[in-house]
C-alpha cells in the first residue's frame, strides 16, 4: 500500500484502481480528512463512528463512538490523534456544535457552543490553532483551539462553505448566488479584500478548496457544476458539469500538485481532469454508488472515496485483488461515556 508521491502525470492518473476496502461502516460517511504530515486518515460516519485509519499500511487503527452528539463533519488539528468534530444530535439543547477530541485516549478536550444548526463545513488553519465552522444558521465562526468562546463572526445569506489557502493567510467563504469572499485570516474583521463572482451558476457552493500552490480554487456546487477559478483573479480557468445526485452532495479534490482534479459524479463514475490541458483524463467506476467523500492525500499517489463504503484507490501496479480489510485485528471500538 506504500505510495509515496511522485510527479503525476496523465498515465499515473489513469491507472489509479482501489487497492483496499472497508465496509464494516453501518451507514453513510459524512467527512473524511488526511493528515497533513502523518500518514493517517479520519473519518466520520452516520453510525455515529470516528475512524482511524493507517493510509501507509491500510489498517483501521482505532474506532470510536459518540451516540450522544453523533460524527458529522470533521477535520485534523496539527497533532496525528486530535480531530474537530461537528455534532448532528441535540444542537438546540445544549449548543455543542463542535467538539475537540483525543483520539489517543478517547476524550473530549473541549466543547464549542454558538452555532444553533447542523454545521456543513469545517477547516483548520493549516499554520495556527484557528479553526473555522460554516453552518445552515447562516454564520462563519472562527475558533482557537485553546479558547471555548468563539474568536469572530460572520453573519452571511444562505449556506456558507468556508477554506483557508495552504499558508493561512487567507480564507475564502462561499455563499448565496456564487460569490466568493476572500479575507485576510489576521484582519478579517475589516470585511473581504476581495469578491469573485461565479457569473451564469446561482446554486449554493457546497465545497471550496485551494490547491497546494495557491494559485487555483476548486468549487463545487449543488447542482453538480465543478469550476476552477485563478486564485488570485477569480477567472474562471475551466468548468465541468456532471450528472446529478438527488440527495448527496458529490465533492471534488486538486491532486497535490494542482494539475489535476478528480470528482465523483451522480452516475456513480469518477472523473479526473488535467486543468492545464483542460481535458478528462480519466474516468472509472467507482464501484461505490455515488461517492459522498472524495480528498487526495497530500503527500501520496492516493486517494480515498467513500459512500457507505471507503475505498483507497492508488497506481495499478498490476491486476492483484484489492485488499478487503473490514475488521482488522486488534481494532478498539470504543463507546465514551459522552
Amino acid at each position: 500500500m506504500k505510495t509515496p508521491m511522485t510527479q503525476l502525470d496523465d498515465e499515473t492518473v489513469r491507472s489509479m484502481a482501489i487497492g483496499a476496502v472497508f465496509s464494516d461502516f453501518g451507514g453513510k460517511i459524512n467527512s473524511l480528512d488526511f493528515h497533513r504530515k502523518d500518514d493517517l486518515l479520519v473519518t466520520a460516519s452516520e453510525d455515529d463512528s470516528v475512524r482511524l485509519y493507517d493510509i501507509a499500511t491500510a489498517k483501521l487503527l482505532k474506532t470510536t463512538f459518540h451516540k450522544k452528539h453523533g460524527a458529522d463533519r470533521i477535520c485534523f488539528t496539527h497533532h496525528p490523534s486530535s480531530v474537530i468534530c461537528s455534532s448532528k444530535y441535540n444542537l438546540d439543547a445544549t449548543g455543542e456544535s463542535l467538539r475537540y477530541l483525543s483520539m489517543y485516549d478517547n476524550r473530549c478536550l473541549r466543547y464549542f457552543k454558538g452555532h444553533k444548526e447542523r454545521i456543513v463545513s469545517l477547516c483548520m488553519s493549516p499554520v495556527n490553532d484557528s479553526f473555522m465552522s460554516g453552518s445552515l444558521d447562516h454564520t462563519v465562526r472562527i475558533w482557537d483551539l485553546r479558547v471555548n468562546a468563539c474568536q469572530g463572526i460572520l453573519h452571511l445569506r444562505g449556506r456558507p462553505t468556508v477554506a483557508y489557502d495552504q499558508q493561512g493567510l487567507v480564507f475564502a467563504v462561499a455563499m448565496e448566488g456564487g460569490a466568493i469572499k476572500l479575507f485576510d485570516s489576521r484582519s478579517y474583521d475589516k470585511g473581504p479584500f476581495d469578491t469573485f463572482l461565479v457569473g451564469g451558476d446561482t446554486a449554493e457552493v457546497c465545497d471550496i478548496k485551494f490547491s497546494s500552490d495557491g494559485k487555483s480554487m476548486l468549487l463545487t456546487t449543488t447542482n453538480n457544476n465543478i469550476y476552477i477559478l485563478d486564485a488570485y483573479g477569480g477567472e474562471k480557468r475551466c468548468g465541468y458539469s456532471l450528472e446529478p445526485s438527488p440527495n448527496v452532495i458529490i465533492e471534488a479534490t486538486f491532486t497535490p500538485d494542482g494539475q489535476y482534479v478528480v470528482s465523483g459524479s451522480g452516475d456513480g463514475n469518477l472523473h479526473a481532469w488535467s486543468i492545464n490541458k483542460r481535458s478528462e483524463v480519466a474516468c472509472w467506476n467507482s464501484h461505490i454508488g455515488v461517492p459522498s467523500c472524495l480528498k487526495w492525500a497530500p503527500r501520496r499517489a492516493m486517494f480515498a472515496a467513500a459512500s457507505s463504503v471507503l475505498t483507497f484507490w492508488i497506481p495499478n501496479d498490476s491486476n492483484a485483488e484489492p485488499t478487503r480489510m473490514d475488521t482488522e485485528a486488534g481494532v478498539e471500538a470504543e463507546h465514551p461515556s459522552q
